[in-house]
């Protein structure tokens, strides 16, 4: 049994009399409903993300009650408890600049009343990773549980999931290839159910994340939203909080014993062989800074050059999270990657990785999960790159890419901003051809965009429509994970923080190399000053008051994790 206070006598409310405190609470406790009873039992908080503004979260209220059915089966008490939701496509300017409040939230709300374990539920994309960053510290046990992805629909006798589709489908209409009345069916059944992105987009590559560094159950991560499994997965991880909470103190399995180097490290193997999103790096980073854990892009490319790309779902591949699931989970993978694995690292489970997985059944469909010997590709969906343009880094997406264009130098034509971009990327003046680079400024962290999901730079009109479907893009923001493309984000320093990003003006050379890991602006040190001294116009906003006033003093950079300095161990800073 745990030694520390159990129920409502644990973190009571300072009035200078311990005894009334309680009296207190367990009088207004029992407003709720509740008896004297039950009041005794250890209380295990449900952390839930439900609102009007997240479709993905649609069915929070079904799996707030088969936590509870998991926890008071189990012998406690469940007792749920709302935080920030993020919408990710509901959210001005974008969702990541809420994702540190949330984390913050969370973190606060789970010390600040009296929990004995924790279930964290979320799935949308900036959702899990501000709830594992809030997690990270936690002095209780916490269980994290996914939302889970939407299921296909259809259009026309073809398959569909958002949001890999739904791109093709807005290239398309922007290329004049379909017409008003189409894309307007199209958009009817791109999301059909509750759920997260059906391809291996950010939400998607964060729950399989989450269940590789062992703070979800094992074979959750893939479960679809609408699949009764989903349910049973909520009761058993209420089950498990109520266990974990009545372990001794010293034997008890906290966040910080679960996410530690060697498990972040898997997460980066399973992030490259399942051809994951971009956005899962500077993720990963910020969930592992809070405990001083860092995360090398030069390491990244060096686990990059021997983890093979495995699994066949879009944008890399044809086929969608439930035929993931239904091939055999995200176990499926770790049982081809086990070579690979830090296989001791411990599972909220209570087993280890190597545990798991030597327990499970072996089935696995190929055409969905390759075997290791057997890959889509040698070398794993995500490289990094360095350089003259981007000292600190930036990220590609090969798996996604095209091939052809991983070599290539070519001319920078330059958008300012977002604004800038909207306004000049459809001009049939505009100078551009299918071999220029594509280059967007002031899109990163401290932009007024706040990097958002616009490194998906859209073909300029004329070239779509002459059937050009892809070329070099590069921008300090981020990319949608269902996103494809040879586009090269999170370019760091950004631009509107003094990096060189900020000097590429129009017809530079720019030269690629994803062979050597490189990005280069090809001028020449004296030009590079020359424009350092011109006057330039300040676009990080100045705000006086509240969070935006926060998150521009205190945000970090993308190789930071664009967390707040004040949230990230010391050491890493």
């Amino acid at each position: 049994m745990s030694d520390d206070p159990v129920g409502l006598a644990k973190g009571l409310t300072n009035y200078g009399d311990p005894d009334f405190s309680l009296y207190l609470r367990r009088s207004f406790a029992q407003a709720m409903g509740y008896s004297r009873e039950i009041l005794e039992r250890p209380i295990i908080g449900i952390a839930s993300s439900p609102s009007g503004f997240n479709p993905c979260h649609r069915h929070m209220p079904e799996l707030v009650d088969a936590v509870k059915r998991g926890v008071l089966a189990a012998g406690g008490l469940p007792i749920d408890f709302p935080t920030i939701s993020l919408g990710e496509t509901f959210l001005n300017p974008t969702s990541m600049m809420y994702r540190n409040l949330m984390s913050m939230d969370v973190e606060e709300m789970i010390h600040a009343q009296p929990i004995n374990a924790v279930v964290a539920i979320g799935g949308c994309d900036k959702t899990i990773p501000a709830q594992l960053m809030g997690v990270a510290n936690a002095t209780m046990p916490v269980v994290q549980l996914i939302t889970g992805p939407m299921s296909t629909s259809w259009h026309d006798g073809e398959r569909l999931g958002a949001c890999t589709d739904c791109r093709r489908f807005w290239g398309k209409y922007r290329a004049g290839e379909i017409d008003d009345v189409e894309i307007n069916r199209v958009e009817g059944r791109l999301a059909t159910t509750a759920g997260t992105c059906a391809v291996m987009g950010t939400a998607s590559t964060m729950a399989c994340l989450t269940e590789t560094l062992g703070m979800a159950l094992p074979g959750t991560a893939a479960i679809p939203a609408v699949h009764a499994d989903r349910l049973r997965a909520a009761e058993a991880s209420g089950k498990r909080a109520i266990e974990l909470a009545l372990m001794p103190k010293e034997k008890r399995i906290l966040p910080r014993d679960i996410i530690t180097e060697k498990s972040v490290e898997n997460a980066l193997r399973v992030l490259l062989a399942i051809g994951g999103s971009t956005n899962a790096i500077v993720h990963l980073t910020a969930v592992a800074g809070r405990l001083g854990i860092p995360v090398s892009l030069d390491r990244l490319n060096a686990l990059s050059d021997e983890t093979p790309v495995l699994v066949e779902l879009k944008p890399t591949g044809q086929y969608y999270m439930e035929d993931l699931y239904a091939a055999g989970g995200l176990g499926a993978v770790l049982r081809e990657l086990k070579g690979l694995l830090n296989l001791d690292c411990l599972t909220v489970s209570g087993e280890t990785l190597g545990e798991r997985l030597d327990a499970e059944r072996a089935w696995v469909d190929r055409k969905v999960v390759r075997a290791f010997d057997d890959p889509i590709e040698p070398q794993g969906g995500l490289v990094a790159l360095f350089g003259s343009l981007a000292p600190k880094g930036a990220i590609l997406k090969r798996s996604a890419a095209d091939s052809n264009l991983f070599e290539k130098e070519g001319r920078a034509i330059v958008f300012s901003s977002l604004e800038d971009l909207a306004a000049r990327v459809d001009d049939p003046d505009l100078d551009v051809t299918e071999d220029d680079f594509m280059v967007l400024q002031n899109a990163g962290p401290t932009s007024p965009a706040a990097m958002p999901e616009a490194g998906y730079l859209p073909i300029p009109k004329k070239l779509a429509r002459a059937g050009l479907k892809d070329m070099v893009r590069i921008s300090d923001a981020r990319m949608s994970g269902t996103a494809f493309g040879t586009i090269v984000l999170h370019v760091s320093p950004e631009a509107a923080a003094g990096g060189p990003l900020g000097l590429v003006r129009n017809g530079d050379r720019i030269r690629l190399s994803v062979k050597d890991r490189s990005i280069d602006l090809l001028v020449d040190d004296a030009e590079l000053e020359r424009r350092r001294a011109e006057p330039a116009d300040n676009v990080t906003p100045e705000h006086r008051r509240g969070y935006k006033k926060l998150y521009y003093d205190h945000v970090l950079q993308a190789d930071g994790g664009v967390d707040f300095d004040f949230l990230r161990d010391p050491d890493l800073l």
